[in-house]
């Protein structure tokens, strides 16, 4: 749908038609009643647009700086056409520069939420259930990485990455079977859904999801500098790393079984996340900070014996 007509609906009027400040989904920042806000698809049908937004508003109301839908003359969120949108306060901050101070104070975020998680269906946000990946999509996705590699003059161990992948594949069933302390979150807590106030404040809550505590870590390890300028690009070294469970672990203590499942739950995490990052998204193959983190990020998943939980 036209941005204006996107805006038309939640009765913001614009002098000209807005263009969006994020390159893979719609994201207006635009003025409303004197004040700065964002207007953006989340979640589908209206029923989770509503339920998501229950949800932050209660972690909202137990201190997490987060954002939450606006009060307005109308509706919101609303569905319009095939897609939901909602319109959240934009909040000024400083962006994320992976300094200590803000790695601790990331994962002092993570863990708070992580701790607030509702027992039962409270918010009836979906369950994560991916555990469906083929051999098949997995040698797919590697031909395509090859070919982006090679386009771009970057080399790297494809075929062991592509053995690795392949064994994640064969440990689906076991992960799917194991009953994993699940979390209500978030699910793509990374460096650039987070401005700093100078506490990180979570700015896109949107993916929002039910998913077992361990693939929430390990996809902050995995990715929580993706996408954002102003971060290193690279993974969280390993001091780095323990920074941010030393706040992470200020709310909460993992489990014994997740500690024995952590390494297999960061090679799945790497399936269902980044596997289809660097075979999909080809714009980020053409810049260098993002093939570095590409880089740094398989690294990881062959050597990941220091990153402990």
């Amino acid at each position: 749908m036209q941005s204006t007509k996107v805006l038309e609906h939640f009765q913001i009027a614009v002098d000209k038609e807005p263009k969006s400040i994020y390159p893979f989904s719609p994201v207006y920042h635009v003025p409303y009643k004197g004040k700065e806000v964002i207007v953006k698809k989340t979640q589908k049908p209206l029923e989770r647009a509503e339920a998501l937004a229950k949800y932050t508003r209660f972690l909202r109301a137990n201190g997490v700086p987060i954002v939450t839908p606006i009060k307005m003359d109308t509706n919101n969120p609303q569905e319009l056409e095939d897609a939901c949108y909602v319109v959240y306060p934009f909040i000024h901050g400083k962006s994320y520069t992976a300094t200590h101070t803000q790695i601790y104070a990331s994962g002092c975020l993570l863990g708070h939420i992580h701790a607030l998680s509702p027992k039962g269906e409270l918010f009836q946000i979906p369950e994560y259930a991916v555990y469906d990946f083929t051999n098949e999509e997995v040698e797919e996705s590697v031909r395509t990485i090859t070919t982006h590699a090679k386009r771009n003059r970057v080399t790297f161990p494809i075929t062991q990455l592509e053995e690795k992948l392949l064994s994640c594949v064969t440990k689906q069933s076991c992960l799917k079977e194991l009953l994993l302390p699940h979390v209500l979150t978030p699910h793509d807590y990374k460096a650039n859904n987070l401005v700093f106030t100078p506490e990180p404040y979570l700015i896109d809550p949107d993916n929002a999801a039910k998913v077992p505590r361990v693939f929430n870590l390990a996809l902050a390890l995995l990715l929580f500098h993706n996408e954002l300028s102003s971060a290193p690009d690279y993974v969280f070294t390993v001091e780095q790393w323990k920074t941010f469970l030393s706040g992470y672990y200020q709310f909460v203590q993992v489990t014994e079984v997740e500690k024995r499942v952590w390494k297999m739950a960061l090679e799945h995490v790497f399936l269902d996340e980044v596997m289809w990052l660097m075979a999909e998204v080809l714009e980020d193959w053409e810049k260098p900070s993002q093939r570095q983190l590409f880089l740094s990020v398989v690294h990881l998943l062959l050597h990941s014996q220091p990153y402990e939980i």
